[in-house]
């Protein structure tokens, strides 16, 4: 053996041993190799190639294991006295497998292999319902991290009906966490998903949304908004169902609360809301909504504020959108 190679040290993770593959393909690309591959060479590479299929597998069997966990039947009726504390173990079990099950299906392989295996299925059936709103909101947040960005495990969630489910307990479940869960997986959903955005709507999704940002809770009113406005400016074709809702309305209703940073996309919304649409802009033209008055109040509080820079411009392009006339005539009367 060369010195060259009793020196040689070899990737000990699986980046190297993708950054060794690209070095040998590059250097097929140039004059042939000096020498043959050494022997101890092959036989670390073979092993190496080894560990990431046996890793790959490992995750696997990891879900198989936290799937056994969440098959488990359940404790009915009265418990006998001693265990409660056995019923609590299990919880933090279920709960623990939710929280492997979630990390690993943050890799699209996982979250395929999970709906296959029946996963997806359990998850709807058994626990997105659950009594127990721990597990209520670990589930939602599953089907989340496995809906993201996955067209085909969008599909099948959208198949088996979780949508509706998913928009009552964005709705109307008295824990907070699943809400903010729920919402999560119903933008996974929904966001680019021309399937997922019309069941949506046919559930009346945007006044859940609407509720959502008057909600008490920070997390929800701000993700409530936020997918209020990726959702009219992905699909403005939906504006006219919108505005006949009295979202101008609602929007500007939810302004006239307590200040907060979620107000910048409301604002958006309603600059969506009154582009190239003649009812939007002339709902919020309405005397009686007081907007113009609002804004120009907001215009001054956000004035000079570097982290309110974007809702600072959402207020102004909303006053030159709706008032520019009255714009024109304040701003010479300031100078």
């Amino acid at each position: 053996m060369s010195e060259q190679n009793r020196n040689r040290r070899y990737p000990q993770n699986l980046q190297g041993v993708l950054q060794l593959a690209v070095e040998a393909g590059s250097a097929a690309e140039g004059p042939a190799p000096v020498e043959p591959m050494s022997e101890e060479r092959k036989t670390w590479l073979r092993e190496a190639l080894s560990d990431i299929c046996k890793g790959q597998m490992d995750e696997v069997e990891q879900m198989k294991q936290s799937l056994a966990v969440l098959q488990k039947d359940e404790p009915k009726g009265s418990e006998p006295d001693g265990e409660e504390d056995r019923e609590e173990e299990e919880e933090d079990e279920r709960e623990s497998a939710f929280e492997v099950l979630s990390e690993l299906c943050e890799n699209l392989d996982n979250a395929r292999d999970l709906m296959v295996l029946g996963g997806l299925e359990l998850c709807v059936s058994r626990y997105l319902l659950h009594v127990k709103s721990g597990l209520r909101w670990r589930a939602a947040q599953l089907l989340a991290s496995c809906a993201q960005n996955m067209p085909q495990v969008q599909e099948y969630l959208l198949k088996i009906d979780v949508l509706p489910k998913l928009l009552q307990l964005t709705d109307s479940d008295p824990n907070p966490s699943v809400r903010v869960k729920a919402l999560y997986a119903v933008s996974c959903l929904v966001r680019e998903q021309e399937a997922g955005l019309q069941v949506f709507v046919a559930n009346d999704g945007f006044s859940v949304l609407m509720r959502g940002m008057q909600s008490e809770n920070e997390k929800v009113r701000t993700k409530s908004a936020f997918l209020l406005l990726s959702l009219l400016t992905s699909n403005p074709e939906h504006k006219e169902t919108v505005v006949s809702m009295g979202m101008v309305q609602q929007l500007v209703s939810v302004l006239r609360t307590p200040h907060s940073s979620f107000h910048e996309h409301v604002l958006g919304a309603l600059c969506c809301l009154v582009e190239d649409f003649p009812q939007g802009l002339e709902d919020c033209r309405n005397p009686a909504l007081g907007l113009e008055e609002l804004l120009k109040r907001r215009t001054k509080e956000l004035q000079g504020k570097e982290e309110s820079q974007e809702e600072l411009d959402f207020c102004e392009h909303l006053r030159v959108l709706c008032f520019s006339v009255q714009q024109t005539d304040d701003v010479g009367m300031d100078r």
